[in-house]
């Protein structure tokens, strides 16, 4: 007879769809980031405001697409978006998200139902897993992949365009390429404008504010190796940035590395 304890103790299979990274997050299930699950299916950044600064909000990401690409809002007081997935829930479907109040990093919870209110609206922000997924079928290696980190990225120097609150630094995430593999990733990433498109930044990071490659602002650091040069992509973990300055009341946003997976196919946002 097979040992009980031991068969609970075997991992389990990676989530292979949008709904199974979901289901799982909601039931407590996954506590890591998203960037290897679901290959094939768009992942999004998250950011929850009160209704009365959805506007305001909104208009920075119109201002602002490189960093802050809109996939989807929901109803005010709404926790769903049934437009980018069945059963989908915006407070129990990631697997950690981060909770701020004037501009304070308060809580990291797996769950926020109970913080849940009928004024908040909910924004869903293309992600760079989208594109990196495209990399990847193209023959193109990620390290922090190979390595199972989340991307690395950077405040930057970079201003975003303001719309009332909101202003302050675009934040990059980077990935090391030898020269004609990041020629290569450019031509591959522009096909993809819902999900940032093409690099903002190749090369000599201190240009756009950055000063150590080794000590990112969120994420994992990846050696950038003699042969290589770091490429630099806006990030939808900008609106974290923007949010912290801004110093509203209260904001949920995702912890970074750890997304909404939707049902939609990578393939559908390819611009041709």
């Amino acid at each position: 007879m097979p040992n009980e304890a031991a068969t609970r103790a075997q991992p389990q299979p990676a989530p292979q769809t949008g709904l199974a990274v979901r289901l799982a997050a909601r039931a407590g299930a996954l506590a890591g980031h998203t960037s290897s699950l679901a290959p094939g299916f768009v992942q999004g950044n998250l950011a929850i405001l009160p209704a009365e600064l959805a506007a305001d909000f909104l208009r920075f990401c119109q201002r602002n697409p490189k960093p802050c690409p809109v996939l989807g809002i929901a109803e005010p007081g709404s926790p769903h978006l049934p437009e980018l997935g069945a059963d989908l829930d915006l407070r129990t479907d990631l697997p950690r998200y981060r909770v701020w109040s004037r501009g304070e990093l308060v809580e990291e919870p797996a769950d926020i139902r109970h913080l849940w209110r009928d004024d908040l609206v909910a924004f869903v922000i293309g992600c760079s897993f989208t594109f990196e997924h495209a990399l990847i079928e193209d023959g193109i290696p990620l390290r922090h992949v190979e390595q199972g980190r989340n991307v690395a990225m950077w405040r930057t120097s970079i201003a975003c365009a303001p719309a009332g609150p909101f202003a302050g630094p675009m934040v990059v995430s980077m990935r090391p390429f030898r020269p004609a593999d990041a020629i290569r990733a450019v031509q591959v990433t522009s096909r993809f404008p819902g999900v940032h498109g093409a690099p903002v930044h190749l090369g000599h990071p201190h240009m756009i504010g950055i000063g150590d490659l080794s000590r990112p602002d969120y994420g994992d650091a990846v050696e950038v190796l003699a042969d290589e040069i770091p490429v630099f992509w806006a990030c939808g973990v900008t609106p974290q940035a923007v949010i912290a300055a801004a110093k509203p009341d209260f904001a949920i946003t995702h912890a970074p590395g750890c997304m909404l997976v939707t049902d939609l196919r990578n393939s559908a946002l390819a611009v041709l």
